[in-house]
């Protein structure tokens, strides 16, 4: 007789991508479209951060609840998703260190504590911060809230290195790039939690976005490339299309 006991664990899918290579490669191109994006709403079109921060939270608001009542990972919509929250975090960090007069400095530190707020919160709430924790929609809103939090502080960290410490477009996007690489160091080479390294990586990916962003289409005399905001926002979006259907899109899985 098999005396073996049952176990019901079993694989299940999360309606969020494995974090790979491609991931990253995605997550920092849409980062980029999300500066030039929302600063062709804000600036282009001259309809102001307060109103590109309207426009691009409500298409937030409708892109999340449809990732919060979807079923199964859905590539298209979770990195739609990904890209409302660039775009938003780039014209409500704008709104906030320009329009408020917050400056950069007080801006990417009061983003910074709240973004340290929400993980917190999260933490005691649902007893950990992990991707491969969000199973429930309770825990897909504070993910959807951190991520949200950390696209607004790479806007406001990438202005600061940029402008404020005077590094420059170039100078900026090798300092991120740089703490990016010794994050996967420490990946392959520490046992710093993972948790603790996926959110510092998928907050530092956003200020390289915002710097390279702002490199292609700020004018010539202040260090960009003074590219059409609209042409660099739709080489972008193509780009990315163009990544989710040639790279592996597979759904995260977790232990049920």
């Amino acid at each position: 007789m098999n005396t073996t006991p049952f176990t019901s664990n079993r694989l299940r899918e999360l309606k969020l991508p494995e974090v790979t290579l491609g991931f990253w490669v995605i997550k920092i191109a849409a980062t980029t479209l999300g500066e030039t994006g929302g600063d062709a709403v804000s600036m282009s079109m001259n309809l102001g951060y307060l109103v590109g921060t309207a426009i691009f939270a409500a298409i937030f608001i409708i892109a999340v609840t449809g990732q919060i009542r979807s079923r199964r990972f859905h590539p298209l919509l979770y990195w739609a998703t990904i890209i409302a929250t660039t775009t938003v975090g780039t014209t409500l960090a704008d709104f906030a260190d320009r329009s408020l007069g917050i400056g950069y400095a007080g801006g990417a530190t009061l983003l910074f504590g709240l973004l340290m707020l929400s993980l917190a919160i999260w933490y005691a709430t649902m007893g950990s911060v992990s991707v491969g924790s969000v199973t429930s929609p309770k825990a897909e809103i504070f993910y959807w809230i951190t991520i949200m939090l950390s696209q607004t502080l790479g806007t406001a960290l990438g202005d600061w290195t940029a402008d404020t410490a005077g590094l420059g477009y170039g100078g900026g996007a090798l300092v991120f790039a740089g703490l990016l690489a010794v994050v996967a160091l420490a990946y392959y080479r520490t046992g710093i939690s993972r948790a603790c390294l996926f959110w510092a990586a998928f907050i530092l990916t956003r200020p390289l976005g915002a710097v390279v962003g702002d490199f292609l289409d700020k004018p010539l005399n202040a260090g960009g490339l003074a590219l059409s905001r609209y042409t660099a926002s739709a080489a972008l979006l193509a780009f990315i299309a163009c990544c989710i259907s040639v790279l592996p899109q597979r759904a995260k899985q977790y232990s049920a």
